[in-house]
């Protein structure tokens, strides 16, 4: 049996829509083309079980609203970059055209970076539940507008830790280390580590630095002397996007999800060249600069 593939694509990216028709015919004579979907509103998706892969066309951002989808399909992802850097994308365009043929016809041939999912369950001061959610990258409490001060209690197993005061919280997987985390002064750590990175944002003290945890640890955040400002104001975010309003004393209680997501890798590449090419890591100063990648 071909493989079954369901292509997502951001189609607000316009260079993503110029590479729409080459992927999907790329898939049409090398294995069975499922459907081609939009990745930020999908109005359909296929049922478990009718899908072998998805490939996405887009950014990291994309990538990642993807990996959800994929989390409930239960298949690999494979990222074709049509952003600025993709760094979370496994293939350039000419490299998945050119591999293609491989890729589609036997999905033996994938080489499958696994990397985890983070669980988050928001608690009220009272301990009701106010939600859960998945992250792949990162859950960050920001302190949002007006965007004063705003205070984390950490606790780590259950073990009290310090607590924060400054403009919030990043809790980051380690394929995550590189977004968010890293800006903050994180460490990069390799994907497939079974590690949690703790980094304030702006901490209001010298001493306070980042820390890594193992991955079966509950990090629990507690919140208090919050941000609020008509309806905005300190704000947990899942992978980027701006998702529960917090309020005083709402608990965070992330541990890890169970779920993992493959991410189907150019065999010719790794992580660390990546870091090289598109992070531009450690690289030193040069009047060309980094130019960006894809269109």
């Amino acid at each position: 049996m071909t493989t079954r593939v369901l292509v997502l694509v951001n189609r607000k990216k316009a260079c993503a829509v110029e590479v729409e028709r080459s992927i999907a015919e790329a898939v049409r004579s090398n294995a069975t083309l499922v459907d081609v979907v939009d990745a930020i509103d999908p109005e359909r998706m296929p049922e478990k079980g009718d899908v072998d892969l998805v490939i996405t066309i887009g950014g990291d951002g994309t990538i990642l609203q993807a990996a959800k989808h994929c989390a409930e399909l239960g298949v690999p992802l494979l990222g074709v970059n049509a952003g600025k850097v993709g760094f979370m994308a496994g293939f350039e365009l000419d490299r998945f055209l050119a591999l293609a043929p491989e890729l589609l016809s036997d999905q033996t041939s994938f080489t499958l970076r696994r990397v985890d999912t983070m669980r988050a369950l928001v608690r009220s001061s009272s301990s009701e539940s106010r939600a859960e959610r998945m992250a792949l990258n990162d859950f960050v409490v920001t302190a949002g507008p007006p965007y004063g001060l705003i205070k984390i209690d950490i606790a780590i197993d259950g073990h009290p830790g310090p607590t924060i005061a400054g403009d919030g919280v990043i809790v980051s997987t380690p394929l995550g280390s590189t977004a968010y985390n890293v800006s903050s002064g994180g460490p990069i750590i390799e994907p497939e580590v079974d590690a949690r990175i703790v980094t304030p944002i702006a901490a209001h003290s010298l001493s306070f630095r980042p820390i890594v945890a193992r991955s079966d640890s509950t990090i629990s955040l507690r919140v208090h002397e919050v941000n609020r400002d008509n309806g905005n104001g300190t704000t947990l975010l899942v992978d980027g996007q701006p998702d529960i309003r917090l309020d005083e004393y709402d608990t965070i209680e992330i541990t890890n999800h169970g779920t993992r997501i493959g991410f189907v890798q150019d065999p010719e590449s790794d992580y660390w060249s990546t870091l090289i090419h598109k992070l531009g890591w450690a690289l030193a100063p040069s009047s060309d600069g980094i130019k960006p990648h894809g269109c």
